[in-house]
């Protein structure tokens, strides 16, 4: 359990700046912090930096990058807040959204320039809620990937992360926050003086308690998230008086291949896959998102589905890794409409019916679930299909941030020495799983752990290094 307390009277430990968490948010405030010229430890409680990040697929939206422009892709931060609120029926916190889609671009640059990071734009297909190509990755196109080319930046410059341990306090006097407290594997605990606390600890998905009082609907579901978002920067938050928002916010996903417990991109239904029930019946628009498609198939028979392709499809699926992984553990099957109806448990005849229904669909109106086929190519023999299951990926409620990433109260008042991002913090999902925009959470764990670093070195009055856009 996280608490609150008064400082000790000495300190084991002093620096400017210190990060409670080592995945993309930690690892990015922590590098920018120092280039602002602050001390900075880094505090990660995993033998290695991992996070949600490691988890994840690793896709970064970001709008007006000189990589996008490189593809002459046209887009601005001013279009991804539309797309943003527009998913979130316009219930995204405003002030976050603006600072996340504003300073995501010259994150992911800087990222380049100073540490080496390089990154593609996938323009293969438009994730769902995007009206352009934006979503950035690395070359690998995975989260381990990412958390991996991060920690590598962080070592190559210096930065000080101290893995293994547990911030389980916050100290706090005259209403500022003033530190931390760390218990190591053996027990062993130690102080930490600090001018400035970043929370880039994630969400409360690994909180069965909380997630069954904030999201019900869900509490049942496979969690695919880390098993450390315990909620601690909630906690700690609601102690502080803290103002909390959009709890009931989360962000799932309907295609985890069940029991493999591999995630099986969605692009194969942005590309013309379908989703049916053990009856061989569709029972949704997949093309609305796959976030809110988590709880469409946990409602279904069995809490499952089967995604249902072809092979044009299975070659597209094979570009990503963890398709790839799903193939080799077994997971992808492959046969005739009647093999396929058999491994699903349906009749031939109920799945055959739910295939013509979708073929009448390509050249005509939109389906009765509102999904256009317009222009996709219809699916043909050989067929294949993946059992899959819905599941909570990570948590979108949290802290409340002004444009600096400091923490505020109800009141709009900071909480002097605290700032937030990623998971800890409020995202941009607004308050259902419907408003999750694909990349979401990596958006708001790069960018506000890029506003968080900066802000807190110069809190801190460090004197930032002379490098290039630093």
């Amino acid at each position: 359990m996280v608490t609150i307390a008064p400082p000790p009277t000495s300190w084991d430990i002093e620096t400017q700046v210190v990060v409670i968490g080592g995945g993309a948010c930690g690892l990015v405030a922590g590098l920018r912090a120092q280039a602002g010229g602050a001390e900075v430890i880094v505090l990660e409680r995993d033998p290695v930096p991992s996070g949600s990040t490691a988890l994840s697929s690793g896709f970064i939206p970001a709008a007006g990058t000189r990589f996008q422009k490189a593809l002459g892709i046209s887009d601005s931060p001013v279009g991804f807040a539309v797309d943003i609120q527009k998913k979130a029926a316009q219930g995204a916190h405003p002030g976050i959204t603006a600072t996340a889609t504003e300073t995501i671009a010259p994150a992911l640059e800087w990222l380049a320039d100073m540490h080496g990071l390089e990154w593609i734009v996938l323009d293969d297909f438009l994730y769902p809620g995007h009206s352009v190509h934006r979503m950035h990755a690395v070359p690998e196109k995975t989260g381990a990937a990412l958390i991996g080319r991060l920690s590598t930046a962080a070592e190559t410059a210096g930065l000080d992360v101290i893995t293994g341990v547990r911030a389980d306090t916050l100290f706090t006097e005259d209403d500022c926050i003033t530190g931390v407290a760390i218990t190591r594997p053996d027990g062993t605990r130690e102080t930490i003086r600090a001018g400035a606390t970043i929370l880039a600890c994630n969400g409360y998905g690994g909180n069965a308690d909380l997630v069954a009082q904030h999201i019900p609907e869900i509490a049942s579901a496979p969690y695919f998230g880390h098993a450390g978002n315990t909620g601690d920067a909630v906690i700690w938050g609601q102690a502080l008086g803290a103002e909390i928002r959009d709890m009931t916010a989360y962000q799932g996903h309907g295609s985890v291949a069940h029991p493999h417990g591999i995630l099986i991109t969605w692009a194969l239904m942005m590309e013309g896959g379908i989703q049916v029930n053990s009856q061989g019946q569709r029972f949704s628009n997949e093309h609305a998102g796959y976030s809110e498609q988590s709880v469409n198939v946990l409602a279904q028979p069995g809490q499952v589905a089967w995604n249902v392709y072809d092979a044009r499809l299975h070659r597209l699926g094979m570009g990503f890794p963890d398709y790839v992984e799903a193939n080799r553990a077994g997971a992808v099957l492959t046969g005739s409409l009647e093999e396929i109806a058999s491994r699903i448990g349906c009749e031939r005849g109920a799945l055959a019916s739910t295939m013509d229904q979708v073929r009448t669909c390509i050249d005509g109106k939109p389906d009765v679930f509102g999904r256009e086929f317009r222009g996709q190519a219809p699916l043909e023999p050989p067929y294949y299909a993946v059992r899959v299951t819905g599941a909570l990926f990570h948590t979108q409620g949290g802290l409340v941030v002004d444009r600096h990433a400091r923490v505020t109260r109800p009141d709009g008042s900071l909480i002097p020495g605290l700032y937030a991002g990623g998971g800890a913090a409020c995202g941009v999902s607004g308050a259902r799983v419907e408003g999750y925009l694909s990349g979401n959470g990596l958006l708001t764990a790069i960018a506000l752990g890029f506003v968080a670093g900066e802000s807190a070195a110069a809190e801190c009055g460090a004197r930032p290094d002379p490098s290039p856009s630093s």
